[in-house]
């Protein structure tokens, strides 16, 4: 069994392999981030460790990665489900970070792609 020291190590280099700096997609999966991005649709992320406000972006949040919209703006920070029915998920005082900003959007072959 791997101490933690060991696994921090084996990740670490990890993420610093090519690979991990590539870009990726993901499949949406539900409807909390409609009509934007509906279910099912794909999403091509490429790895950040910071965002501006309005970006589409996956974040680490206590441990639970979110496909969230990132504001920050007099409201303070905080993760923001598109559609209504969720609650946005104020980040003062939690440990989380951004991961990675969408930059395309594939819903049926029709693309479309974001600035970030």
């Amino acid at each position: 069994m791997q101490t933690e020291d060991e696994l921090r190590k084996e990740i670490e280099q990890s993420m610093s392999d090519c690979s991990y700096n590539e870009p990726f997609a993901l499949q949406v999966l539900g409807d909390s981030m409609e009509p934007e991005f509906p279910d099912k649709c794909i999403i091509v992320l490429e790895r950040a460790d910071r965002a501006k406000s309005g970006m589409y972006i996956m974040a680490m949040v206590e441990g639970v990665r979110w496909f969230r919209q990132y504001l920050n703006d007099d409201e303070g920070e905080r993760l923001v489900a598109l559609n209504d029915l969720y609650p946005e998920i104020p980040l003062e005082g939690l440990d989380w970070q951004v991961e990675a900003v969408c930059y395309q959007r594939n819903i049926k072959r029709k693309v479309k792609h974001y600035q970030y």
